[in-house]
This record gives C-alpha cells, sequence and structure tokens, in this order.
C-alpha cells in the first residue's frame, strides 16, 4: 500500500472541505426559501385579515345604514292605508252609504210634515222627493271629494318624505283608482244636485 503525499492529502481536504461548504450553502439557501415562503405566506394571511375585518367592517356600516333609513324613513304603511281608504270613499260616494240614505229619510220626513195636503202636487214632490234625493247627491259629493282629497295627499306625500324614498307601485294604483272613483263619484254628485241627471218629472 502507497503512501499518499502531501498533495493527494491537501487535495482530499480541499474537495472535503469544497463538499461541506456546498452542503451548508445548500442548507442556507433552502432555509432562507422556507423562510421567504413563511415570510410571505405570513404576510398574504395578514393582508387577507386585513381585508376580511374591512369587509366585515364595511357590511356592519352597511347594516347600520339601512337600519337607520328603515327606523328614519317612512314605512309606506300610512300610505297604503291611505290609498285603501281613498277607494273605499270613493265606492260608498257611488253606491251610497248609511249616512246619505238617513240624510235622505229625514228630508223626506221634514217635507211631509211641512208641506200640507192642500198644497200643489209639484210642491209635494219637491218637497216630499226632490229635496230627499238632493240630500242624497250632496253627500256622496261629501264622500266623493273626500275620496278625491284623501288620494291626491297620497300621491304627492312622497314629495315631502325622506328624499329617495319611492313609493310603492301598488300604493300608487290604488290611490290612483281612489282619486279616480272621487272624480267620478263628484261628477254624478253634481249632476244630480243641480237635476241634470234623473231630474224630478213633470206634473204638469
Amino acid at each position: 500500500m502507497g503512501t499518499k503525499t502531501a498533495d493527494e492529502t491537501g487535495a482530499e481536504t480541499g474537495a472535503e472541505a469544497t463538499t461541506d461548504e456546498q452542503k451548508v450553502s445548500v442548507t442556507k439557501s433552502a432555509d432562507d426559501v422556507a423562510e421567504s415562503g413563511t415570510e410571505a405566506a405570513d404576510g398574504r394571511g395578514a393582508e387577507l385579515d386585513a381585508q376580511d375585518a374591512e369587509d366585515a367592517e364595511d357590511a356592519d356600516a352597511e347594516d347600520l345604514a339601512d337600519g337607520a333609513d328603515l327606523a328614519e324613513g317612512p314605512s309606506g304603511v300610512g300610505q297604503g292605508a291611505g290609498a285603501v281608504v281613498s277607494v273605499a270613499l270613493g265606492l260608498v260616494s257611488l253606491t251610497g252609504g248609511w249616512i246619505g240614505t238617513v240624510a235622505a229619510a229625514r228630508e223626506t220626513l221634514v217635507g211631509q210634515l211641512q208641506t200640507s195636503s192642500s198644497a200643489s202636487v209639484a210642491k209635494q214632490v219637491k218637497e216630499v222627493y226632490g229635496d230627499a234625493w238632493a240630500t242624497t247627491a250632496l253627500w256622496a259629493g261629501l264622500f266623493a271629494l273626500a275620496a278625491l282629497i284623501t288620494g291626491v295627499v297620497v300621491l304627492a306625500r312622497p314629495a315631502f318624505g325622506a328624499p329617495g324614498k319611492a313609493q310603492a307601485p301598488w300604493i300608487k294604483s290604488v290611490a290612483w283608482a281612489g282619486v279616480a272613483l272621487g272624480v267620478i263619484g263628484l261628477l254624478l254628485a253634481v249632476l244630480k244636485y243641480s237635476d241634470a241627471l234623473l231630474g224630478l218629472p213633470s206634473t204638469g
């Protein structure tokens, strides 16, 4: 077996040292990459957490704003009730109500009491029937006017309410129906009261 020379020993030692240095360098590089990946992941996670927190805050702010709008803004219940009342008043003006019936019956009784049997037929007809029919037309006109005013108020209410609050379509439809019934009822009442429609029969 030959003896290694100093040159060979130095070469082997240098090669081993170089190999150890390469291993240490590779290990450090792997550790650096791992640390970099960990830091990047931590940074990305922090960014995601911050974004989630910001989104949650925005959602909470929107919920609070919506709740404030619902609390402060009109709910539309009053407008809907007003629209329904307008339609009901319009129907009463066209079909008649107990107030108008009682008022007409009272006027008939008053006419019978105040008219003597010796009065002319024309006077008796006017006092007993004509005044009662005029009273019925008067009450129908009052109901029609109330329906018209109520419907107009409901339709005009959003202009004086909270800005940006749109009126429900069904409320508008019902309110317009009430306005239409009020106009028709008022027109018919005026025509009947003036004897232009269904006037007293001729007694000549």
